[in-house]
């Protein structure tokens, strides 16, 4: 299916907007409705297979979905706190010695796109103040 450009870029431009996890609702609520959720749903499955949003699996089966920043770094990955579900993009060096390491002493690739790793932000670790 070939998506109106127009709605495909109001989609997107609604999901970058998400500084946290999102539901597919949040995005159909924050276009008021105007895009059908079909879709909204076959867009996002298709911008999940291009690695620009990640599909988070809850408990309760409900799905969530993060935006991840785009960028040309190779050395890159994503912090996202546990507590506000906020996504914070780092572009550092230091993560090319543990890709180093995972591979050499562990004999595994993996895709350097989507690497996040969960814990508190500073603003939840000192609990909000």
């Amino acid at each position: 299916m070939t998506y109106n450009t127009k709605q495909k870029d109001s989609i997107l431009n609604a999901i970058k907007k998400q500084k946290k996890e999102f539901a597919i609702r949040d995005i159909y609520n924050e276009l008021n409705g105007n895009i059908g959720l079909t879709t909204i749903y076959r867009l996002i499955d298709k911008l999940e297979k291009e690695g620009i949003v990640k599909k988070i699996t809850h408990q309760e089966d409900s799905f969530y979905y993060q935006y991840l920043e785009e960028c040309n770094e190779e050395n890159h990955f994503y912090l996202k706190c546990e507590k506000c579900g906020n996504l914070i993009h780092i572009d550092c060096d230091c993560i090319k010695e543990l890709y180093e390491h995972i591979s050499l002493k562990h004999n595994f690739q993996f895709n350097k796109e989507n690497i996040i790793i969960n814990g508190l932000c500073s603003k939840c670790s000192k609990g909000g103040k």
